[in-house]
């Protein structure tokens, strides 16, 4: 964000936020309230610290697996869920079955197998 958008946002000037910024004034409440509404994080902006854990940073890899996931049928959802948690060795002769009792993937020697036969 910009410091002219910024200042619009907390409903000030640039010349104010470089006070902010240099020690010489501060945001009153009705200023963090808004910057706050914005999306930024008010107790970093007044301690330095962050309240609660670091965010997690997806690679583009995780984050394309998580929009193919969270686009997914629940039946799929679900089996890419049993071949993940069983890290791939799940037991051999296993099927997964989706709803409707298709089934949707299944092990042999023990290696997890999704999709057609």
């Amino acid at each position: 964000m910009s410091q002219p958008v910024f200042a619009t946002v907390a409903a000030t000037t640039k010349q104010t936020l470089f006070s902010w910024e240099t020690g010489k004034t501060a945001p009153d409440g009705f200023q963090l309230a808004a910057i706050a509404a914005a999306g930024a994080d008010v107790l970093y902006i007044l301690t330095g610290e962050r309240d609660g854990p670091p965010p997690v940073v997806l690679t583009g890899e995780e984050q394309l697996l998580l929009n193919y996931y969270r686009d997914a049928p629940a039946a799929m959802r679900k089996a890419a869920m049993a071949v993940l948690l069983s890290a791939g060795n799940a037991p051999a002769g296993q099927l997964y079955q989706g709803d409707g009792g298709v089934q949707i993937g299944s092990v042999a020697g023990g290696r997890v197998r999704v999709g057609k036969k």
